[in-house]
């Protein structure tokens, strides 16, 4: 469905919410009922005519638009191509993860060591590969949802395990709300996907949090990531010590 389609459903979902008709909309904007219908049926509205309907039945042009974006199919993850490209170019990389952490281009090259030409090239890479859409001032929106995920075994979790995960663990873990846990049980497999499920809503709270925590200033947020695994798995020197 495209981007007109989508708000023009959530205009009409509006509407009946409101308790307001084709026939009442028609009066107030001064055309006939079958004008407003062809309208929504053809799905074909000018801007204006948009911009006109909001105003006169009280409702915000800002949250339309925001509910159609939100309602956008959008993937949970990247293609192996996709995944691949990012890895060969670590640059590329970095920027991805900043736009999954929604830095501005200010904030990036505030930080980084990316001269604004490198960081716009950079996202126009993204927005080929459909990580991004680029929108003007060198803005962008996500093409991915909150329930994005990297490639099981893909090359980007490949590229962390090697390159990220001795970095991460390397440090003290002792900082205010930073935790380090190493928990061995023995379950069933019933219990092990119970688990499973909750670690999915872990993340889910953190994407949930992610958001929020969004509107704030930058100065008042850190960078903080969240390595989760669960897998049945000892340690190869204590299994060595096993009786056969």
């Amino acid at each position: 469905m495209s981007s007109p389609e989508l708000v023009l459903d959530v205009l009409r979902a509006e509407l009946r919410a409101a308790g307001i008709t084709y026939k009442g909309l028609a009066d107030r904007i001064g055309v006939s009922e079958s004008s407003v219908k062809r309208m929504f049926g053809q799905k074909d509205m000018a801007l204006s005519r948009l911009a006109q309907i909001c105003q006169v039945t009280g409702i915000a042009l800002e949250d339309v638009l925001r509910r159609a974006a939100d309602s956008r199919p959008q993937a949970d993850a990247l293609t192996l191509p996709q995944e691949t490209s990012l890895v060969a170019n670590p640059r590329l990389l970095l920027m991805a993860i900043c736009c999954l952490g929604h830095w501005s281009l200010e904030q990036v090259i505030e930080t980084y060591r990316l001269t604004e030409p490198e960081c716009i090239t950079l996202l126009a890479e993204l927005d080929r590969l459909g990580l991004i859409e680029l929108k003007p001032l060198n803005r962008y929106s996500l093409r991915v949802s909150n329930a994005f995920r990297w490639l099981p075994g893909g090359p980007v979790q490949r590229y962390f395990r090697e390159h990220v995960v001795a970095d991460y663990f390397a440090g003290g873990f002792d900082r205010p709300g930073e935790t380090l846990m190493c928990l061995p049980a023995r379950l069933s497999s019933a219990s092990a996907q119970e688990l499973a499920q909750k670690i999915e809503g872990l993340a889910g709270e953190l994407a949930r949090l992610h958001r929020n925590d969004r509107r704030l200033a930058p100065t008042e947020r850190d960078g903080y990531t969240l390595l989760l695994g669960f897998r049945s798995w000892e340690f190869a020197a204590f299994t060595a010590l096993r009786r056969s």
